[in-house]
């Protein structure tokens, strides 16, 4: 038994008075004896070792320690001793002790412990007991305390983690942020609770939200969706992620679809074919995770008005990509690259834009802001989902107005985004919201509102036929002055090319909300007038700005109208093109690139044509319907089927030109009438 042990058993003694020290030693073992014997020697030559200035003291320790009746004056000389060896003190001696004498220090304890046994013979057991209790209690407490200001400080620690293994915290504000400030995306803000929370606090959000511990399943921990209960039990569904190369830093991944993965969507296109939904839903209860059915159906139930049941069906798409996701892939680096000219990699895409949208309609701008620089960052230089009409939309609703100026500054020069009427309208804004702020430098504030001055009007320069439909969907009734002008007059509308009509419409139908407030349609307003002073001075800016018109906007890429179509926004869907209107459009692949890299191809069907069948073939057909007369027969017997077919054939013609002449020769005779002399000519027949 060890020291400490022993004094643990016999403090459990202290609430008697008198209790002999023979009793506490009865039947213990030689060795412990030794020790304690040990304990008792340790403490005379600690008492011996004491200054000559102290005999008195020394006279009354030395009395005490021979008398061992009272076992409290043991036990805390033992646990002084303990505590002057305790391996925490000897190794924090070395420090505090540097400059002072080692003789000095061990006088000073040595009278500290005589002090502390004097008092304590003063003061009754009980007394001294609940002292030493109390000295060590707070001596674990100030412990305590120092190691919990050394936890506390957790950023510190992993600043210093990270400066030691030289890696980058993506969640960390200030380190990527200024490195990649366009297209930084956080793995907090995915998560709309987040967002929510913000708004309405945890309690509002989660409630008494508990989980079931009984018929609970355990799902994979992601970043995108949190997978509910109530979904199916996952299994691989076939989808796996390969990373294709990596160059300058950039890795181009892809995923890939197994074998069995590759019949299901085989039998997801018949389904598609046959305008069926329940075909669909027949095919997702056999495989709850196949991502083209879900996006299929999402779309159905968004139609059919089950949001609900739509934004769960793109979550669970989504949750069964995250969990395909290679090692090296990430959500936040904006270091990864997805092609969508592979059909396998679109529908990732599609359900990252569905999510989004449905987080916006939700009330969620600042987490669909997150996604929708997660899409861009997929493939920044094509765009496929054209994006970049869509991200200043989002950064305007969250507030978010520094980063919009970012991208325009950073972006300008090598995609020229000021030929986007989203761009040029909402930068404006940005910095009319920036100097309407108020803790703002009066100078600053000036600054700002100069800038947007000057931004706004060359937009309404530029695209002049934003502003009508904009009034006019903000309920605000313009002047004669404007509706008569030749420049925003119906005019404007007219002459402008169908590619830039669609780029206005879009812009209109989505960010015209973003107009109604007062302090900004006051804005508008000077600036409506300022910009009509312009034109009828003939300012050299108006005419530059419609030459421009002319050359830049003669067709739209097909991203934008792919971006068109997903948007569903009616102000643009109008403006579209006849050879994109009249085209099947499918919701799990709407206008695939015209370049598509395939991995594999569908199997040709077998198809029957009915022009060479003949009336045997037909009625054979009419009785089993997977009756193929087309089949190859064998070689062996091709003359003897050929001639009995022929013969019955002929025979079975035979047999409907004499059923239909008995058809032709039949007459119906009206039944003749009995004359009836008693009957009534008011009476029923």
């Amino acid at each position: 038994m060890s020291t400490r042990a022993l004094r643990r058993l016999k403090g459990k003694q202290r609430g008697q008075e008198a209790l002999d020290l023979g009793d506490l030693t009865l039947g213990d073992t030689p060795e412990e004896q030794a020790e304690a014997e040990e304990e008792q020697l340790d403490t005379a030559n600690v008492s011996l070792s004491s200054n000559k200035k102290n005999d008195g003291r020394k006279a009354k320790k030395n009395k005490a320690q021979k008398n061992f009746s009272n076992i409290y004056e043991l036990i805390g000389s033992a646990d002084i001793e303990g505590e002057k060896i305790s391996p925490d003190e000897e190794a924090e001696k070395p420090n505090r002790n540097k400059t002072s004498d080692p003789a000095k220090n061990d006088n000073r304890d040595t009278e500290k412990a005589d002090q502390k046994h004097e008092g304590e013979l003063d003061k009754p057991p009980g007394d001294r007991v609940k002292k030493k209790k109390k000295k060590k209690k707070a001596k674990v407490t100030s412990e305590d305390g120092k190691e919990a200001a050394a936890d506390d400080n957790i950023d510190l620690l992993l600043e210093n983690l990270e400066q030691s293994n030289g890696l980058s915290l993506q969640n960390d504000d200030s380190g990527v942020s200024d490195r990649r400030p366009v297209l930084h995306v956080e793995h907090r803000n995915l998560n709309p609770e987040t967002e929510l929370k913000r708004y309405f606090g945890a309690r509002a959000v989660l409630g008494d939200q508990r989980p079931r511990q009984r018929n609970r399943q355990f799902h994979r921990t992601t970043w995108m969706t949190s997978p509910k209960d109530s979904w199916p039990r996952f299994s691989r569904p076939g989808i796996s992620m390969t990373l294709l190369e990596t160059k300058d830093g950039i890795h181009y991944f892809t995923f890939e679809h197994s074998r069995e993965y590759q019949q299901v969507q085989f039998k997801f296109l018949d389904a598609v074919e046959s305008m069926d939904p329940n075909n669909i839903v027949a095919l997702l209860q056999l495989n709850p995770y196949h991502i083209d059915s879900l996006l299929q159906l999402s779309d159905v139930c968004r139609i059919q008005e089950d949001q609900e049941m739509a934004r769960d069906l793109i979550e669970r798409a989504l949750y069964s990509f995250e969990c395909a996701f290679h090692p090296l892939f990430s959500l936040t680096s904006g270091t990864s690259r997805l092609d969508y000219l592979r059909p396998e990699n679109r529908a990732f895409y599609l359900a990252l834009y569905k999510h989004m949208m449905f987080l916006e309609k939700r009330g969620c701008p600042r987490t669909a802001l997150e996604y929708c620089k997660l899409i861009l960052s997929l493939d920044p230089d094509s765009d496929p989902l054209c994006m970049l009409l869509l991200i200043d939309f989002l950064a305007l609703r969250s507030r978010e107005y520094q980063s919009v100026l970012q991208l325009y500054q950073d972006w300008e020069e090598h995609r020229n985004l000021s030929q986007l009427p989203n761009f040029a309208f909402s930068t404006a804004l940005c910095y009319f919201h920036l100097s309407q702020q108020e803790n703002m430098d009066p100078e600053e504030s000036h600054k700002q509102r100069h800038k947007a001055d000057e931004l706004l009007q060359i937009a309404l320069i530029m695209f002049p036929a934003v502003l009508m439909p904009l009034l006019d969907l903000c309920t605000v009734q313009p002047d004669a002055a404007v509706t008569s002008h030749s420049f925003f007059g119906p005019n404007s509308q007219i002459r402008q090319l169908p590619a830039l009509a669609e780029l206005t419409g879009l812009y209109v139908g989505r960010t015209y909300t973003l107009w109604r407030e007062a302090a900004v349609m006051l804005w508008l307003e000077e600036m409506v007038k300022e910009v009509l002073r312009r034109v009828d001075a003939k300012d050299p800016v108006v005419e530059d700005c419609q030459n421009k018109r002319k050359q830049r906007y003669q067709s739209a890429p097909r991203n934008i109208h792919r971006h068109v179509l997903l948007s569903e926004i009616k102000e643009a869907t109008s403006t579209l093109p006849l050879e994109v209107t009249t085209q099947p459009v499918m919701g799990f692949d709407p206008l695939p690139p015209l370049d598509s890299v395939i991995s594999y191809t569908r199997p040709e069907r077998q198809r029957v044509g009915a022009s060479n069948e003949s009336t045997l073939s037909l009625f054979f057909r009419s009785l089993l319907p997977n009756f193929n007369i087309q089949d190859p027969p064998r070689q062996e017997d091709d003359m003897e089927v050929a001639r009995a077919g022929q013969e019955l054939n002929q025979e079975v013609n035979r047999l409907m030109v004499a059923m239909r002449d008995m058809l032709a020769n039949i007459r119906f005779q009206e039944p003749p009438r009995e004359d009836n002399p008693y009957r009534d000519d008011d009476e029923w027949d």
